[in-house]
């Protein structure tokens, strides 16, 4: 950034040329000419007068202008630091090189726009400065201001990883955890739902909309905002996905896709997730096939009516002290009311495009490797269940 100066300036007049010399100057006398000799002298005096006026003016017209160059090219001002106290500055996104300069000016870190500018034209990193709080102090010089904004390491900020396939409680423990709020903090923003930006379809239940990703939250975060930020992250996702038109493509709602989203998500991964999609699809599909009669007999959501994580598999003692909630798929057809956890982006994927299929039964084989294998033979099915017995007498640990 450099200072703009008006060019217009007067230069000092010189004096005109009629003013040098006072005319002819001559007169005659009876044939002599008179009054010359009297006159020499003024006249040599206006000139000198005049030479110097004119190199007075040139003076000035020379030390003016280096006056002026010098204003133009010497340094801008700047704090010589290390600085004092305390400021958390924030980059904002989109923010240019001049406008970080305008709000460290005017939070008293750098002594001028020019000086930051000037910083961050001679640093070839200041181009990867990111959006973020960073740790400044007042009156630095701006070669350390630029220092410190190039390297992300230095933002302020809480980084909280939510992992897939939790339920509402499990992730406002987690945020608890990692940041200075309690749980009650967030518990309070949930108990009026309505200001987090759900779809209406959600019916003001976020289970299934605080979506699992990794989130910078800067000092000023409060559960208010990071609740928001994790369904506004979800409607990132269901937008990549085209869940409300592949909902009704398939012939269903945009709670019953995340539903089966949220049960991909508990029974699945990777490549198996749209297979899964397909087999929950099939069965709510063809409730008199004479085999599953419409159950989906997902272990997952039985986990979710005792009010726990899910695990691997379940008692039938277990499923049947849960019978009356319409979670519990082992004795209520169709889908849950509401989606049972969050599920992630390749969940959310797989039910707006299952694969196709006529699968009615499938098993993970393996926990560890979490190999699944599909069919829709029930004889089968009963082998595949087999071999995860096999497995499970040997690996009790994940069963």
């Amino acid at each position: 950034m450099t200072d703009e100066y008006d060019a217009d300036h007067d230069t000092p007049p010189l004096m005109d040329d009629e003013s040098v010399g006072g005319g002819d100057g001559s007169s005659y006398e009876g044939g002599r000419r008179r009054g010359r000799r009297r006159r020499n002298l003024p006249g040599c005096l206006a000139v000198l007068v005049a030479l110097a006026v004119v190199i007075g003016g040139g003076y000035f017209v020379v030390t003016w202008g280096i006056d002026k160059l010098g204003d133009q090219f010497s340094s801008a001002d700047d704090y010589p630091g290390p600085g004092r106290g305390k400021v958390t500055f924030e980059v904002k996104s989109g923010d240019t090189v001049a406008a970080m300069g305008r709000n460290l000016k005017a939070a008293g870190v750098v002594a001028s726009v020019e000086a930051f500018i000037d910083a961050a034209n001679a640093n070839p990193e200041s181009n990867s400065i990111q959006a973020g709080y960073f740790p400044l102090k007042k009156e630095m010089a701006s070669d350390d201001v630029v220092e410190v904004l190039v390297d992300p390491g230095n933002m302020v900020k809480a980084t909280v990883t939510i992992p897939e396939g939790l339920r509402v409680p499990d992730t406002v423990a987690i945020l608890a955890k990692k940041t200075k709020f309690s749980k009650a903090d967030f518990e309070k923003v949930l108990d009026d739902p309505s200001q987090l930006g759900l779809p209406d379809y959600a019916e003001g239940n976020p289970e299934g909309y605080l979506f699992p990703a990794t989130y910078d939250f800067g000092p000023d975060a409060t559960p208010k905002s990071m609740l928001t930020a994790m369904v506004t992250r979800w409607r990132q996702a269901a937008d990549d996905a085209e869940l409300e038109d592949s909902a009704a493509a398939l012939g269903y709602t945009p709670q019953e896709l995340m539903t089966v989203a949220s049960l991909v998500q508990a029974e699945g991964r990777g490549d198996d997730m749209p297979k899964i999609a397909r087999v929950i699809y099939n069965r709510i599909e063809n409730p008199d096939n004479g085999i599953t009669n419409g159950l989906l007999q997902v272990d997952a959501t039985v986990n979710y009516a005792l009010g726990r994580p899910g695990i691997a598999r379940l008692t039938q003692d277990e499923i049947n002290s849960v019978a009356d909630s319409p979670y519990n798929t082992y004795k209520q057809t169709g889908l849950p009311p509401a989606p049972i956890e969050s599920p992630g982006d390749e969940a959310i994927a797989a039910a707006a495009h299952p694969a196709d299929g006529d699968w009615l039964f499938y098993t993970t084989v393996n926990l560890k490797t979490g190999e699944t294998k599909f069919t829709d033979d029930y004889e089968e099915f009963k082998q595949f269940r087999a071999e995860l017995d096999e497995y499970c007498a040997t690996q009790s640990d994940r069963c």
